[in-house]
């Protein structure tokens, strides 16, 4: 196989496929708490299309939500989380707080530095599923 030069190959991010427990709870979490938009939807399959104008994500029904498998970061090959970047240290307090309102999101760490800092960053589980999100203040 002939080797590549070093240029890159990619250009980002197009979209993340989440599979979700409660499609309603995380679209509801996604477009009433974070803002989202949504811009498309596969009601046979089911899922939604969502995006904050920058980032598409598409949220899909597991078939059957009792035989779900809960996250084990040891154990379990894929999605560990997804970071979302927030504008600032003020937008992540404020989430935080909102966060903390909301009973069916878990909060898994407050908002704090990330190593030595400067940025802090704040990681809960969504409604819908337990999807782990962590937000960044940038």
């Amino acid at each position: 196989m002939k080797q590549r030069k070093t240029e890159k190959l990619t250009l980002g991010v197009h979209h993340v496929g989440l599979t979700v427990t409660n499609l309603d709870q995380a679209r509801h979490f996604f477009v009433n708490t974070l803002g989202y938009q949504q811009v498309g939807e596969k009601p046979d399959y089911p899922a939604a299309i969502l995006t904050d104008g920058t980032t598409l994500i598409t949220l899909w029904q597991a078939s059957d939500p009792t035989k779900t498998v809960g996250f084990d970061r040891k154990n379990v090959v894929g999605l560990h989380h997804l970071a979302l970047a927030v504008d600032g240290d003020i937008a992540l307090d404020a989430l935080h707080h909102d966060l903390r309102q909301d009973t069916r999101v878990k909060i898994e760490f407050s908002p704090t530095l990330m190593g030595n800092g400067p940025r802090r960053h704040m990681m809960c589980n969504i409604p819908g599923g337990g999807i782990r999100i962590e937000f960044i203040a940038v």
